[in-house]
């Protein structure tokens, strides 16, 4: 496969991740290593899947990475979700992120499609 840097879906999932260390730099700092830490790593994998998968040398291979990505947005999403219900945040922020890792998602499954 080609460079992940140049992927579009990589581009904007690693976006996601600034976003989310700003959603949660402003929360308790007893969720520092809860919901924060969670959220953060969810989004990390994101990015991090699309780029080892598409390292693999078979699409099989880098379909399955897209996979993991395509879970960890799902968990993002859910941790945001739960995140507003323990209102950690503003609503609008909430939503932003929400929207954003939907649009990721839905690169997912159209990257998935094309392999």
């Amino acid at each position: 496969m080609s460079d992940f840097r140049k992927l579009e879906v990589w581009q904007l999932a690693r976006r996601l991740v600034a976003d989310l260390y700003v959603i949660t730099e402003g929360w308790p700092r007893s969720e520092r290593y809860g919901l924060a830490s969670q959220i953060q790593r969810a989004g990390v994998s994101i990015a991090a899947n699309v780029a080892e998968g598409s390292g693999r040398k078979a699409d099989g291979d880098f379909r399955r990475f897209v996979d993991f990505a395509l879970g960890s947005a799902s968990e993002v999403e859910c941790l945001l979700i739960l995140a507003g219900d323990l209102n950690l945040s503003h609503t609008a922020e909430l939503e932003t992120g929400i929207e954003d890792v939907r649009r990721v998602r839905r690169m997912l499954i159209g990257l998935r499609r094309s392999l």
